[in-house]
């Protein structure tokens, strides 16, 4: 029996692989939250404190980012923790996007600037926290209550008109 030497030949496939600026900042939002010291990012709650994001589903809140086709650049404003080392959250800060953008996307960051706009106990955070959490809470109340009065007012009119319509 003679084997042939056969061969395959491949064709590379071309085509190119890019980020939304939204997908970075979702990748630098959510690694944040790992970082100790580090309350807020632009009013956004960190689960470190909470558990979870408080105030909005949207953890790009307060990230912006320039990316190119290989690097990433990351700007951030931040609330950090009263007594707590700001030079060493900022390390950690860079340490975390650098390592999540990478793992993930192979893009370098070449890039982090921090403007820490508040320094907060984690007591004054809760309290902002909560604050913003009946807020939220109460609007939602109320947006709720209209709605429901408006469907009330609604069936009444059709009711009325029902009545009007009706041979007799």
């Amino acid at each position: 029996m003679v084997l042939e030497n056969t061969k395959t030949e491949v064709t590379e496939v071309k085509g190119s692989l890019t980020y939304e600026d939204k997908v970075i900042q979702k990748i630098v939002g959510l690694a944040l939250e790992s970082v100790n010291g580090l309350l807020s990012v632009d009013g956004g709650f960190l689960s470190n404190l909470t558990g979870k994001l408080v105030n909005t589903d949207d953890v790009t809140a307060g990230v912006g980012v320039e990316v190119g086709k290989k690097q990433v650049a990351v700007d951030l404003k931040v609330v950090t923790e009263y007594k707590k080392n700001v030079p060493d959250i900022y390390q950690k800060i860079k340490e975390v996007i650098r390592k999540e953008v990478s793992d993930m996307t192979d893009l370098e960051v070449v890039e982090v600037n921090v403007t820490v706009v508040d320094i907060k106990t984690k007591e004054q955070q809760k309290e902002d926290e909560k604050s913003l959490q009946d807020r939220v809470v109460g609007a939602a109340q109320t947006t709720g209550k209209f709605t429901s009065d408006q469907v009330d007012k609604v069936k009444e009119k059709v009711d009325d008109m029902g009545d009007d319509s009706r041979v007799k």
